[in-house]
């Protein structure tokens, strides 16, 4: 009895951890939501492992990669980008993972970036789609889709964008001059 209570305790929380991370083929599903819908079928997911490790869950065979929810942050929240972002992101990654600050990450990348030792783009489309999960069905419901387009080191002056939107779904830059500038695009929700 007393070895069944030790595997028990042991297991328990190894259990609770498989439990935290959907199913692949959920998170594939619902990852690819973000795609273009002819992409969707060919495109690569990266998602969560039972041990909440990122690793690539479906290997896809086009230009586009997919990032699954990340079931510990509230909400719901994937993206899809061009693979040409991908050192960009995996960048990101394993810096957030060395437990350093957004704000760290954004001054590593950047002189990163300026040094030529993290390979960015020349312009890029990341899409961005939030939601909620019905509890009852698993199904994501009240979707918004938003899209950034990367253009490194990019500035108002040289783009005519404004910094900030100038009316509800306009495109403006965020980030200019830096490695991180980008063309947001968010449609008014419910449109």
């Amino acid at each position: 009895m007393r070895l069944l209570l030790i595997v028990i305790a042991i297991l328990s929380p190894l259990s609770l951890l498989a439990q935290k991370y959907p199913p692949k083929d959920w998170q594939i599903s619902t990852a690819i939501l973000a795609a273009p819908e002819l992409e969707r079928e060919n495109a690569t997911v990266i998602g969560y492992d039972r041990g909440g490790e990122l690793t690539v869950i479906r290997q896809g065979t086009n230009d586009l990669i997919c990032l699954a929810d990340d079931p510990s942050r509230k909400g719901f929240s994937v993206a899809c980008y061009h693979k040409s972002l991908e050192p960009f992101m995996a960048r990101g990654r394993e810096l957030k993972k060395q437990g350093k600050s957004s704000e760290e990450i954004f001054n590593i990348r950047e002189e990163e970036a300026k040094a030529g030792t993290l390979e960015m783009p020349e312009h890029a489309l990341l899409n961005v789609l939030t939601g909620q999960v019905n509890e009852t069905t698993k199904e994501v419901e009240k979707t918004h889709l938003r899209y950034v387009y990367y253009i490194p080191f990019a500035t108002s002056e040289s783009t005519g964008l404004p910094l900030g939107p100038i009316s509800p779904g306009a495109p403006w830059i965020m980030n200019p001059g830096t490695h991180r500038a980008h063309i947001m695009i968010t449609p008014p929700k419910g449109k």
